[in-house]
């Protein structure tokens, strides 16, 4: 499936060894118990919206409920019937810390814009998870702030941005530089890079 995501986009050639290794720590994250905690500004928010939504439903996959699970629920609820049941689906867990937004707001408004992501990551974050931050420059102060604290905490982080990397690749455990410089053309090739990354972790964990 890589080879494909590289037929289609030859440009991502460089970023192979570190889109391989972010799939497989996001996996090794999940067989923890752990999650993923999101962050990024203006279309990078959007980014971690759509992460988000590809790990936390079907994404390729149905992920129908396993037979196991559907009659433990069953046995702890009995308003729960096959109907319902067969319309839930596996997910993963994942947090677009952006769209906490009356906490944002307040912190932003209260204490330090600079560390609106840092404050809910401080309050997520627990042993095993990973904090993904977007960033097209790499040097957003508010992701920064957060992979500060990340990194104090112990939390691994996996970085997406640019052609330059800033700050993010320097701090990053993990960094995919898509080789672009313009904005926009960085956020056409952080999708393909993202949507392949959630397919390979369906496909390890719903298979």
């Amino acid at each position: 499936m890589l080879n494909e995501l590289l037929n289609r986009y030859p440009i991502l050639y460089g970023c192979r060894a570190e889109i391989e290794n972010a799939a497989k720590a996001i996996i090794d994250c999940y067989e923890k118990g752990g999650k993923l905690l999101l962050c990024g500004n203006g279309g990078s928010c959007a980014d971690c919206e759509h992460i988000v939504g590809e790990l936390m439903k079907g994404f390729l996959k149905k992920r129908p409920l396993c037979e196991s699970k559907r009659a433990d629920m069953k046995i702890r609820c009995d308003l729960v019937d096959d109907e319902l049941l067969s319309k839930l689906q596996g997910g993963l867990p994942a947090i677009a810390i952006p769209s906490i937004t009356a906490l944002n707001s307040a912190f932003c408004n209260d204490v330090d814009p600079e560390l609106v992501y840092a404050q809910p990551l401080m309050a997520l974050a627990k042993e095993n998870d990973i904090l993904i931050g977007i960033s097209t420059s790499g040097n957003s102060k508010n992701v920064f702030g957060a992979v500060k604290v990340a990194k104090a905490l112990g939390i691994k982080v996996i970085g997406l941005t640019g052609k330059t990397g800033g700050k993010l690749k320097e701090s990053a455990d993990i960094c995919i530089c898509a080789p672009e410089t313009e904005t926009f053309k960085i956020q056409e090739l952080h999708l393909p890079i993202y949507h392949y990354i959630c397919a390979q972790v369906e496909k390890y964990f719903f298979s």
